[in-house]
């Protein structure tokens, strides 16, 4: 046994060396990379209301594109949860706002409209703010900010490369205290940029998503008058003072995805079946957050939604920080409703950090079931 146990050591070396790991991090390619700004072809992107995202392909089949989106601020009023109401600064009349989609390298053409009654395309509104819009996808000071800040009745356009594959937050970012003020009341939204090669999963293979579902999460800071009631303010402006003292507290009054109470758990069904592998996507502007899908996991999580770093496998719950982001995918197994949800589990049942979504498809015994039916306790 002695003498054969070098060999059988040399054997497991010479196998380890005629297989090397593969090298999962891919060197940017130098033409796409460089490519010629002026020779790229120019698309419109239809955007739609969250949990959705626009129709897209995976892996990008030509050079870098300029993508065009338009984003149309409206400032609204919303009951957001019953006898609740909050002055919303809602992207595309949407909170969170819409997720456009772009690959890595591809040039982003925004053009950003502070609404009135005149220019808006989204109902009766007047605006009576200024805004602007930070992407934290975009290289270049204060993402764009300020480059973008636009009066009521006007718009001002802004194009940038986006040099960074992930998920990652925008949000309306005027300036000192308007900042929080804006974010908290709608001003945020996230923007997707896929590698060109498509997701990969931790051994560097392809990875594809039969469905993606935007979670947004937000924090609301309502005041109440002095009988203990909501105050129910008359307009942006109104709202701002009585809620930046709540806002100092640091203590959140309603905690909600996609903008208010039941939005994703009455208001709108998620649905996938049995054998569907879903994106699921979360951000959260001004608050961390920990996203755990009851039933299911996380089969790769990509750390703080950025694609470039190899994902994380099989987690039960993970991190979403300050401003940023989470995306993880999970192949569903068994029929029945799953919540998605805040685990911090006072956030997800006392306020509201939390969604249904609802699958089909058959039930494998293999994988769960009653060994017995409930029944009075027997005797050891």
């Amino acid at each position: 046994m002695n003498k054969l146990l070098p060999l059988a050591l040399l054997t497991i070396v010479a196998a380890s060396c005629a297989q090397p790991p593969a090298q999962w991090e891919l060197r940017d390619d130098p033409a796409i990379v460089n490519f010629d700004r002026a020779n790229a072809v120019s698309v419109d992107q239809e955007l739609v209301d969250p949990p959705f995202l626009p129709v897209h392909d995976q892996v990008a089949s030509g050079p870098p594109r300029v993508v065009n989106i338009r984003l149309e601020i409206i400032e609204r009023e919303v009951e957001i949860a019953p006898g609740v109401f909050v002055w919303q600064m809602a992207f595309n009349n949407s909170v969170p706002g819409p997720v456009p989609v772009v690959f890595q390298w591809d040039w982003v053409n925004l053009t950003l409209v502070n609404g009135t009654t005149n220019t808006v395309r989204f109902g009766e509104s007047s605006n009576t703010m200024a805004h602007n819009i930070d992407f934290h996808a975009s290289t270049g000071a204060l993402g764009g900010g300020g480059l973008t800040v636009v009066a009521p009745g006007e718009e001002i356009g802004l194009e940038w490369r986006a040099v960074k594959s992930g998920f990652f937050v925008y949000h309306c970012a005027p300036g000192g205290e308007m900042v929080p003020y804006h974010v908290v009341t709608g001003g945020n939204g996230a923007l997707l940029v896929l590698p060109r090669e498509g997701l990969r999963d931790g051994f560097g293979d392809p990875l594809r998503y039969d469905k993606v579902f935007y979670f947004g999460e937000q924090d609301y800071y309502v005041p109440k008058n002095a009988d203990g009631t909501w105050r129910r303010p008359t307009n942006f402006i109104d709202q701002m003072a009585p809620m930046l003292d709540v806002m100092r507290g640091l203590t959140p009054t309603h905690i909600a995805f996609n903008g208010k109470y039941g939005a994703l758990t009455a208001d709108i069904r998620l649905e996938a079946a049995v054998g569907e592998t879903v994106l699921m996507l979360h951000s959260q502007a001004n608050n961390p957050s920990f996203p755990h899908l009851i039933g299911g996991h996380g089969d790769w999580v990509y750390p703080y939604g950025k694609f470039g770093n190899k994902p994380d496998a099989n987690l039960e719950s993970w991190d979403v920080v300050a401003g940023g982001t989470a995306a993880a995918v999970y192949t569903f197994k068994q029929d029945g409703v799953y919540a998605y949800l805040n685990h911090n589990l006072i956030k997800a049942f006392l306020f509201d950090a939390k969604a249904f979504i609802h699958v089909t498809g058959g039930w494998d015994d293999n994988l769960m079931h009653n060994s017995f039916e409930a029944r009075p306790i027997t005797a050891n």
